[in-house]
């Protein structure tokens, strides 16, 4: 082979050889950044999405609230065909996209009942609209509005558990389980499942209380009661700038020794007081 034949393989490799670490990662850069473009129009259609999602739901409260049934019934259907054609990747968990699908689910069958039943109607309407909301607005949700009402519902709780009533402590407990089932799907769409699944435990175990073979002492529903308002402060995002336990306990009876404690205990305290206006009397000395 001539010698000119040769230069030009050798420089066919050579060429080959210096493009690889450039022209490769050129090539990799640009299906990186393809990717990344892929991702955020990916993103921009799940949001908007979200945001129809969340008219539409709007729309049908609307409609339930003013009894039109056949503007309901549309409603849903739109609501269904639009989940079915929308992906929301990226704005919630899998625990998430089940509970929004399982709203849908709900508010369908509510509405292909043979008997109109207006508050199941409203109830159905309002969970989709509170989920849907939360899928469109995760950080400031309309379901964080219901922590004053879950807050009320703990404290009657507490009332209950200070005298230990065991019969007051049942309502409570079925009124907070009625409340929280309202927002619980909205809940899982923006909260991380782990705090979701840690207050439906204690919920799950504070209802079976009333029916619990062994009796439960005051201290133990109140210590019941501080577990949920601390696993409430978690899904809510509250700061923890209040005492567990918020009522003051009515006294006990402590006996001939504790009272004999606590006059010790005094006196100590006074003694106390007394040596050091002793002290501070004896160091003073007038100007």
């Amino acid at each position: 082979m001539p010698l000119k034949g040769y230069n030009q393989i050798l420089g066919l490799i050579l060429c080959s050889i210096l493009f690889l670490p450039f022209g490769g990662g050129a090539f990799a850069a640009a299906g990186s950044a393809s990717g990344a473009v892929d991702n955020g129009a990916a993103q921009v259609s799940a949001k908007s999405r979200a945001l129809q999602l969340e008219q539409a739901a709007e729309v049908l409260y609307g409609h339930v609230l003013e009894g039109d049934v056949t503007k309901v019934r549309q409603d849903t259907e739109a609501v269904s065909r639009l989940f079915v054609a929308s992906s929301f990747e990226g704005l919630t968990s899998v625990e998430g996209i089940n509970a929004l699908s399982g709203v849908i689910i709900d508010l369908k069958a509510a509405v292909a009942g043979a008997e109109i039943s207006q508050q199941r109607w409203e109830s159905a309407a309002a969970k989709l609209r509170l989920a849907a909301n939360s899928l469109n607005h995760p950080r400031q949700p309309m379901w964080l509005q219901y922590y004053k009402l879950i807050r009320e519902d703990l404290n009657n709780m507490e009332k209950s558990a200070s005298v230990n009533d065991l019969g007051a402590w049942k309502t409570a407990v079925q009124r907070l389980q009625s409340r929280y089932e309202n927002i619980r799907p909205a809940i899982l769409i923006s909260r991380p499942p782990e705090e979701v699944n840690a207050f439906d435990s204690w919920l799950s175990y504070a209802s079976g209380v009333p029916n619990s073979s062994q009796p439960i002492n005051r201290t133990r529903l109140l210590e019941i009661v501080s577990y949920g308002q601390d696993a409430a402060r978690v899904l809510f995002g509250k700061e923890k700038d209040e005492p567990a336990l918020s009522l003051p306990l009515a006294p006990e009876a402590y006996g001939i020794w504790g009272l004999l404690a606590a006059s010790f205990i005094l006196a100590a305290l006074v003694y106390a007081g007394y040596r050091k206006y002793r002290a501070e009397r004896q160091s003073w000395r007038p100007v």
